[in-house]
């Protein structure tokens, strides 16, 4: 497995944010890889990294989910990966004291590059389905606490994230009631609702 640094939508490097690209071997009979390997993993990041949960979503092309968190003491850190179609995954930098805070990176993820986005604590997530549907798989560092999940406008101005909606043919995603309820990036500062 190989892992790349990723870029700020500003192209600087986006500290502790991975894009991992696995090793594939492919013959008649189809293809195998390793998507995990809990001692590689570690070694890269120069830490322990436990997961506590596995999620899977299934959406529709144009479904956007997103850009969630959640506060401490329960943070999550993600590897995401898309089994079936295509996404196109974002991080938002919520650490204060990062010099790329508020910077946001986007990965196309999907069956064929079989790529995974490792983002830590300390960052939103969010995804735009592009293909007529999609199986997103990530594993999180720590359980869901429904308290302490807070959401971010999807397109908020002050982070500008540019979201390949124009490809879809359409005006705006498709959102969850939570999401379109979602707040904006200055009202989260204000609420001191960052890392």
């Amino acid at each position: 497995m190989e892992f790349d640094k990723v870029k700020s939508n500003r192209g600087k490097v986006i500290n502790d944010l991975l894009l991992c690209i696995p090793k594939t071997f492919s013959d008649s009979r189809g293809v195998f890889y390793e998507s995990w390997n809990k001692n590689i993993f570690d070694k890269v990041l120069g830490k322990n990294i436990n997961f506590v949960q596995d999620n899977q979503s299934s959406s529709v092309k144009g479904v956007l989910r997103g850009l969630h968190y959640q506060l401490d003491p329960y943070p999550q850190g993600k590897l995401v990966r898309c089994i079936k179609g295509e996404i196109f995954d974002i991080a938002v930098d919520l650490r204060k004291k990062s010099v790329t805070f508020g910077e946001w990176s986007g990965v196309y993820l999907n069956d064929s590059n079989k790529k995974q986005f490792w983002i830590p604590e300390g960052f939103a997530h969010g995804f735009l389905t592009m293909s007529s549907s999609a199986i997103v798989l990530y594993k999180t560092t720590n359980y869901w606490e429904k308290d302490l999940e807070r959401s971010i406008l999807w397109n908020d101005q002050s982070i500008g994230i540019d979201w390949p909606i124009s490809f879809l043919n359409k005006k705006n995603p498709l959102l969850s009631k939570k999401d379109t309820m979602a707040l904006e990036f200055e009202t989260i500062i204000r609420k001191s609702e960052v890392f």
